[in-house]
């Protein structure tokens, strides 16, 4: 008999309480506190410039808050060694807003080489097999051979979500996932976040400006003003708001 794969939507596993953080004079994160679940996908909106990128850099380890924690799978993260901190990192997906693609090797070797890194044993067999799947979950099968140079931006951005889900993360940080792509794109790589949040399990922050992309992956949103959230919640609750700065970043962007 199949065992179930049961999901534990109570368990949080990215624990964020009252985070500062400030480059100088610039105050970017002012007391900032979000919690994500097991198998929940929640959208940080927000302008350009207002803090998104620096959090998933916090909860990633490669910044330090000047105050408050972020917490991580049980573990605290400012907290960890460098060979700690590694390891919590091969159990988190960083979707990077350029893809971040080797453009010296073809769409195969890009897909090996986080395996063959990390868990340089695995067999020619095994890391064929790994390839083969996560190719196949971005639907681009027939791109192995290609170079990063010839791929248009969406498929880029499916290639670099597929090099991120080989090493089989639990938690995944979308870093504005549709930026740049033209609509019909846009549509294919929320669906891909979607697909890859039922089949994989995964949890995730999805860093984005665009309403779009939150109100279609988005089981939750943040919205960040002036490095704080304004308001958190279902996407309908969130912009159901008299809040003017609310209303503000809602005309700023346009939904079909």
């Amino acid at each position: 008999m199949e065992t179930l794969h049961v999901i534990d939507y109570n368990e949080t596993v990215i624990s964020i309480k009252d985070l500062y953080k400030s480059f100088g004079d610039l105050h970017v994160l002012k007391g900032v506190s979000l919690d994500l679940h097991k198998g929940e996908n929640i959208v940080v909106l927000g302008k350009s410039g207002t803090g998104k990128s620096v959090l998933i850099k916090i909860i990633s380890g490669l910044l330090k808050p000047d105050k408050g924690e972020v917490i991580v799978l049980g573990k605290k993260v400012d907290e960890l060694k460098r060979k700690e901190l590694n390891e919590l990192r091969l159990h988190i997906g960083f979707s990077f807003q350029n893809s971040a693609l080797y453009d010296s090797m073809n769409v195969r070797r890009n897909l090996e080489f986080p395996l063959m890194m990390n868990y340089p044993k695995l067999t020619k067999k095994e890391v064929d097999a790994a390839v083969e799947e996560v190719i196949e979950a971005v639907g681009l099968k027939n791109k192995l051979k290609e170079m990063p140079a010839s791929l248009s931006g969406g498929q880029r951005k499916r290639i670099g979500i597929a090099r991120t889900l080989i090493l089989k993360p639990k938690i995944m940080l979308y870093d504005e996932p549709t930026a740049g792509l033209d609509p019909i794109t846009c549509t294919e790589i929320n669906q891909l976040i979607n697909e890859v949040q039922e089949k994989y399990n995964t949890s995730s922050i999805i860093i984005t400006h665009d309403l779009t992309c939150a109100k279609a992956t988005g089981d939750k949103v943040a919205i960040l003003i002036d490095g704080q959230f304004a308001k958190a919640g279902k996407f309908d609750e969130v912009f159901n708001s008299n809040n003017e700065l609310i209303k503000e970043f809602y005309n700023y962007n346009f939904i079909q």
